[in-house]
């Protein structure tokens, strides 16, 4: 259970919301929502311990398990399921129990050594039995295969994962974990279809209290039952104990009753008004015009204003910078951790204004095949050849380019070093950093803070060749339209991953390279059906 009393969560001099009052009792499925930026997960990140509320108090009984949008938590150097089973701290004990048997055959030890790995085995053995033991472990690693983990990985270091395989761990380590309380962060992101549905059908039957932020409305639809709306322009939270339908329609029937309210306050008011104003050329009825007028205006002050529209960002790529017919190639690339080949022998070459997509399932090295033509990563073979006046614009799915200890401007001004300072802010506005907004370190963003900020940087680099893994996660659907609408239009190359067909069908690819064995193909209508599950 969750009680917060008079909260006021802030960013900087940005006041997000105040006198927050809500509870959140086990059975509650909530769906957290509000445009990008509102404070969906800063308000996650407050109820989870790791930031503090400016004002008010929070009280949480029962465990917790919180799955931010942050895929790189924990030791690099653990592996899968030692990450997975420490949730409920199964990790140590089968570390100390493996121990205990090599030191139970180890001859070199004394025999009272021998006997004393012996006696601990036991020990182990029975503390493993109360929590669950190997019945857990088998546990644990179903929960990962039904997220789409290959058993392949579960002895792999974190740190050979690629992105979506570590969000992948997190998620299913939040699962795991037994927690009373779950609150999820774009729990859907870097999954396909069959998880997703294995996922919204595990959460059905989850018992304890469920907070969901996602902008997957089917999930959100087939979920909740407790809406939390924060609207950005008041500063306030709205609860809605309902389900997503039932709180749509209540919206639109909440907008309707405040814009007729309004209009038959400002009627009356309007009329009174005029009334006053013939009343107060006579000074014998000056004191009656005077309080006709304050009475017009209590009417208005009694009515709530129509709820402004959320601001949308503007989004426009300039013509790209220029460059010779084949800006982009590789050759013969190929990349493996330590034992594990992600692809081998790929070969493409990028036309100027190419549309490529590339697909593959989870783990197939799509992620990584991009980090090593935008030049963060080195191919173990082959190499990449920068064309005649090749420009690099890089969209990292896990917001790596930028710098979380600069600020908002700053990462803007590196971005574009030869830009002005005022049409570096010019063009963070039409991104919605306004203001204060714009020297918040770029690490305190939410998620869609964040996918703008990058965005804006690529608007500004003159790019020719744009390299986009999920560009439209964690964006409200408002935005991801924006967004679309300008890739559309951009005569420069795009090289895009993505989950979103929409995204996909916006970028109208001629070319699909099929990884991780790097099968180049026309596009066609038959690949839509991989898009999901890739």
């Amino acid at each position: 259970m969750i009680i917060a009393h008079d909260l006021e969560i802030g960013v900087g001099a940005r006041v997000l919301m105040s006198g927050v009052n809500f509870t959140i009792s086990p059975g509650d499925r909530v769906g957290l929502v509000g445009r990008n930026g509102a404070g969906k997960t800063t308000l996650t990140t407050v109820l989870s311990g790791e930031r503090q509320a400016s004002e008010g108090s929070i009280e949480i009984s029962g465990s917790l398990g919180f799955l931010s949008q942050d895929a790189r938590a924990g030791d690099p150097e653990q592996t899968v399921v030692e990450r997975i089973l420490g949730a409920r701290g199964l990790d140590t004990l089968f570390e100390r129990l493996h121990k205990a048997e090599h030191e139970m055959a180890d001859e070199s030890l004394t025999p009272d050594r021998r006997e004393k790995a012996m006696n601990r085995y036991v020990r182990i053995s029975n503390e493993l039995d109360v929590a669950g033991g190997y019945a857990a472990e088998g546990e644990a690693k179903r929960m990962a295969d039904n997220l789409n983990l290959e058993q392949r990985l579960f002895d792999q270091p974190l740190r050979t994962l690629s992105g979506g395989q570590r969000r992948r761990v997190e998620l299913a380590r939040i699962l795991f974990s037994q927690a009373d309380t779950l609150i999820l962060d774009e729990p859907t992101n870097h999954l396909d279809a069959d998880s997703i549905v294995w996922l919204r059908d595990y959460l059905k039957t989850f018992r304890g209290a469920l907070i969901i932020i996602s902008h997957d409305v089917n999930l959100v639809a087939e979920l909740v039952n407790k809406v939390f709306y924060l609207d950005a322009n008041r500063a306030v939270i709205d609860v809605y104990n309902m389900g997503w339908k039932q709180y749509l329609r209540q919206r639109e029937d909440d907008e309707k009753r405040r814009k007729r309210e309004r209009a038959n306050a400002e009627k009356k008011a309007s009329a009174l008004t005029v009334q006053a104003e013939k009343m107060r050329a006579k000074a014998t009825k000056a004191v009656a015009a005077q309080n006709m007028l304050k009475r017009a205006e209590r009417m208005l002050e009694g009515v709530e204003d129509e709820r402004q529209k959320d601001r949308v960002a503007s989004l426009r790529f300039p013509d790209p910078a220029p460059c010779g017919k084949t800006p982009l190639m590789g050759e013969d690339l190929s990349k493996s951790y330590g034992s594990l080949e992600i692809f081998t022998g790929v070969d493409l070459a990028i036309d100027r204004g190419a549309r490529v997509i590339i697909l593959g399932y989870n783990g197939a090295g799509k992620t990584t095949l991009l980090r090593i033509l935008a030049g963060v990563d080195q191919p173990d073979t082959g190499r990449v050849i920068a064309g005649h006046g090749l420009k690099i614009g890089y969209y990292a799915q896990e917001h790596e380019t930028l710098d979380g200890s600069r600020s908002v401007l700053q990462n803007m001004m590196s971005a574009a070093v030869d830009m002005p300072e005022v049409e570096a802010r010019k063009v963070l506005g039409s991104f919605l950093f306004t203001g204060d907004d714009v020297h918040k370190p770029a690490g305190v963003l939410s998620g869609g803070e964040k996918t703008r900020l990058a965005l804006a940087a690529l608007v500004v680099s003159s790019a020719n060749v744009l390299l986009l893994d999920e560009p439209t996660n964690n964006l409200d659907p408002a935005s991801r339209e924006e967004i679309l609408g300008a890739l559309g239009s951009f005569t420069g190359a795009i090289i895009m991953v993505s989950h979103d067909p929409g995204a996909v069908r916006a970028l109208s690819p001629e070319r699909v390279l099929l990884m991780p064995d790097a099968e180049e193909d026309l596009w066609n209508s038959t690949y839509e059906d991989l898009i999901e599950m890739a």
